[in-house]
């Protein structure tokens, strides 16, 4: 049986997307685009050691996880925010790619701008 993966093929992926950068964030590894993290090693006390948390949209993760539980998982601490918690040593390497590259994706996209709001008219004036 074929070794699993660990944070330093998560950097050889990461290291082939243009603008990604090494941080820490709590004292861990992780990985950044435009200041806007992707991903990083998941420290809380609930999730499993050798364990990547990456940036996915909520319905994206709810799939991933009803359809390869074995790799993919979620921990009440993560629950609230966009992630999903991978199993470095159970997952294949094109798909830990495929996920790198769509946070990746993400977060190098600026985000729409917003429109400029209206500006309140002064009450009591009255049109001349």
């Amino acid at each position: 049986m074929a070794r699993g993966l660990g944070f330093a093929d998560v950097r050889r992926i990461a290291s082939g997307l243009d603008g990604v950068e090494e941080a820490t964030a709590y004292g861990a590894f992780c990985l950044k685009v435009n200041k806007r993290m992707i991903a990083c090693q998941a420290i809380n006390k609930e999730a499993e050691p050798n364990t990547l948390m990456v940036r996915v949209p909520i319905d994206q993760r709810d799939e991933l996880i009803a359809e390869q539980p074995d790799i993919y998982y979620l921990k009440p601490h993560y629950e609230p925010h966009p992630c999903l918690l991978v199993r470095l040593g159970k997952i294949h390497r094109d798909a830990l790619k495929d996920l790198l590259t769509s946070a990746w994706r993400r977060a190098a996209t600026p985000p729409p701008r917003r429109a400029p709001r209206a500006r309140a008219k002064p009450s009591g004036t009255r049109p001349t």
